[in-house]
């Protein structure tokens, strides 16, 4: 059995994979884990989200902590809360951009940081175990005005105003549904707004971050300024320009830091990104003075960079995008609020404001129930070295098991887009078929 844990917390088809149960036993030893605490509990739109919310409140409290439970909240917003509020830990019942029969438990500290894997996997081991617990339960406690708190820490960290500004939302019938568009028509904008229907079974069905086409369309059609897509919990971001151009997490993260650079708020003049940042990102940082490092894919590996080099912004090309110590996880509202901020300060469109270009890259899904495989079969090996040695330094090749679904994710980076196409379809051919 692999590790329970993947790079955003427990997750599986809710029900069968994350049963009850499970997510009771992760309740319980995360009760004991936090010192029979509190616990600020938010969930997203998902039908099974009061199930394993019930699931796992039950177990915290069987070990004596406390749950507050916040409600329909962006991931970002338990984080926030909890810190604020001086919780003892916080908890996500989301699987993120996952389709609705999904669903995940993620955890924070009490700083409103994930939990590193050592403590996750120190949970992992406590889910089994036989502990000597009291008579004394938590108590059960439902937070009236969690959303609300968190649409008045967006609206007062803008210091500029949106009006005259057309902005279209699709919120993925999610955990944004509600907060998004509040906090832009309160600081100003003219909101449209798709996909806000939530019914339990539409989460990023066919919409959000992954399917921002009807975005895209919406943008065009009634000539708006920008558009924003979130993704099921509303950690991510993906925008369109005016023109219903896609602009990636990479093209955020060039905007911002340029923005952050011309204030003196870029510390140390670094910014952190993945091994999926586009190498564009990374010539375009190089030419702006701007140092650029790479970790794994997670925006919690992006953040844990951050923290030591003391630096503010790092995010993921996905649309993770960490502006630090404003947020301690990515945040696809408030990331949304500073690329309009710097829409406004560059008082052009932001089709003008494409400050690099892409290399392509093309990256392709292969389903797998061994996600490992690929590793120990020599002539998928011998190919992909094959492949890199011939890219040499103008190019790359990634190959890693998706953490979040079993799927290996092939990714390979040149100047030829054809050359590419069937470099990646070669690799992907061998592990699907060896």
């Amino acid at each position: 059995m692999g590790r329970l844990f993947g790079t955003d917390g427990v997750r599986g088809i809710a029900n069968v994979e994350l049963t009850p149960e499970m997510a009771f036993k992760l309740g319980r030893a995360s009760g004991i884990l936090f010192n029979k605490g509190k616990l600020f509990i938010g969930r997203d739109t998902r039908i099974s989200g009061k199930m394993l919310e019930s699931a796992f409140s039950a177990g915290a409290m069987s070990a004596g902590a406390s749950v507050y439970l916040l409600g329909v909240v962006p991931t970002p917003a338990v984080a926030k809360i909890t810190k604020k509020y001086r919780g003892d830990g916080g908890v996500v019942i989301s699987a993120s951009h996952n389709s609705y029969e999904f669903n995940g438990i993620k955890i924070f500290d009490r700083n409103g940081f994930k939990l590193p894997d050592s403590k996750e996997d120190e949970l992992e081991a406590m889910m089994n175990g036989q502990f000597d617990l009291s008579s004394e339960t938590g108590e059960y406690v439902n937070v009236e005005n969690a959303a609300e708190e968190y649409v008045r820490f967006l609206t007062y960290s803008m210091d500029v105003n949106f009006s005259g500004l057309k902005v279209g939302l699709d919120t993925a019938n999610g955990a944004a549904s509600f907060i998004a568009p509040e906090v832009f028509k309160r600081l100003g904008a003219e909101v449209h707004v798709i996909s806000q229907e939530p019914d339990g079974r539409n989460i990023n069905r066919d919409c959000g971050s992954l399917h921002p086409e009807s975005l895209c369309e919406l943008v065009k059609e009634k000539h708006l300024d920008v558009g924003f897509a979130f993704d099921g919990d509303a950690d991510r971001l993906i925008a369109c320009d005016n023109e219903g151009s896609i602009i990636d997490g990479d093209l955020v993260l060039a905007l911002t830091a340029q923005m952050l650079k011309n204030e003196n708020r870029l510390k140390d003049n670094r910014v952190i990104g993945t091994v999926m940042s586009n190498m564009g990102l990374e010539l375009f940082f190089k030419n702006q003075g701007i140092a650029f490092e790479r970790t794994a894919v997670g925006d919690r590996y992006v953040l844990e960079r951050m923290l030591e080099g003391g630096l503010s912004l790092g995010g993921e090309q996905s649309g993770h995008v960490i502006f630090y110590p404003e947020n301690t996880t990515g945040d696809g509202i408030y990331t949304a609020l500073q690329l309009l901020r710097a829409r406004v300060l560059l008082k052009r469109p932001l089709s003008d404001c494409r400050l690099f270009r892409p290399m392509p890259q093309v990256l392709i899904n292969v389903k797998t129930d061994d996600k490992e495989s690929y590793k120990r079969d020599q002539s998928i090996i011998s190919e992909i070295e094959r492949i890199k040695a011939l890219l040499g330094d103008k190019g790359r090749v990634l190959i890693r098991p998706s953490g979040t679904e079993p799927l290996v994710r092939v990714m390979v980076e040149g100047e030829n887009e054809k050359e590419i196409n069937g470099y990646a379809e070669s690799i992907a051919s061998m592990i699907k078929n060896r």
